[in-house]
């Protein structure tokens, strides 16, 4: 009898995280989606409380035995420039973005060690983890923190065989970007200075999230890798001027 690999999901209700839980289906995994919004066939979970994470990969454990697979897709952005920017709103996203991602790693890696489970371990970052992007300080230092902590955990889980990487897409149109699609020019902008001259799709982010889950990349850890059309090597879109003008200032 074939085993199947067990694969957790967490965002995956949704937009990118939606697109990796099914092709992680697709290729053969037996697939948990969590996510903070309730929905059918989703535990829900709430990536900044740890007893709420710690619970759901005990369980997941629990029913299969095992955990091969752990992709963390949660993510949340706001808009402000530094000298106006909302504490509790920096905060939030850096809970999210940040802080949650450290408790999915914590948690998914002491049962991947505690099981004896020689797995792979996902995060998604972004391309303003190396790019800054005007009005998203608590978005970029989030994804920042999140490939230095993917590369200090990799380090961490190595010995244990447990790889830890990091996909870092660029535009892809999901319910997290599509409100600065509404300003126009932003998309252009994107688009402008993207090499390859077109935005992502979920597909290929999933694509490339499955190779890092899989054996294919069993010999890569602590990787970010950039999947943005070559948008790191230019500049990043001037979304405060798109507004301003978008407003009529």
């Amino acid at each position: 009898m074939t085993v199947r690999p067990v694969a957790v999901v967490v965002g995956g209700a949704s937009g990118i995280g939606a697109g990796i839980a099914t092709r992680l289906t697709a290729d053969g995994y037996d697939v948990t989606v969590a996510d903070r919004t309730p929905g059918e066939g989703v535990e829900t979970v709430d990536v900044t409380d740890e007893s709420g994470v710690e619970a759901l990969f005990a369980g997941v454990v629990g029913r299969h035995g095992r955990l091969d697979a752990v992709v963390n897709a949660a993510g949340i952005s706001t808009f402000g420039l530094v000298v106006d920017h909302d504490a509790a709103e920096f905060r939030s996203v850096v809970d999210v973005c940040l802080t949650g991602a450290f408790l999915v790693l914590k948690h998914a890696g002491r049962q991947m060690s505690a099981h004896g489970t020689p797995g792979s371990m996902v995060s998604l970052a972004s391309l303003n983890a190396r790019q800054p992007g005007p009005g998203l300080a608590a978005y970029c230092a989030a994804k920042a923190g999140l490939v230095m902590l993917t590369e200090v955990t990799a380090l961490e889980l190595g010995p244990r065989g447990i790889r830890v990487n990091a996909v870092s897409p660029g535009l892809v149109i999901t319910p997290l970007t599509s409100p600065a699609m509404d300003v126009p020019g932003v998309r252009d902008d994107y688009v402008d200075n993207t090499p390859l001259g077109r935005t992502g799709t979920v597909e290929e982010v999933a694509a490339a999230v499955a190779f890092l889950c899989g054996d294919q990349s069993s010999w890569m850890t602590g990787e970010n890798l950039d999947l943005n059309g070559g948008a790191h090597l230019k500049r990043y879109p001037d979304l405060p001027g798109h507004i301003e003008r978008m407003l009529g200032g």
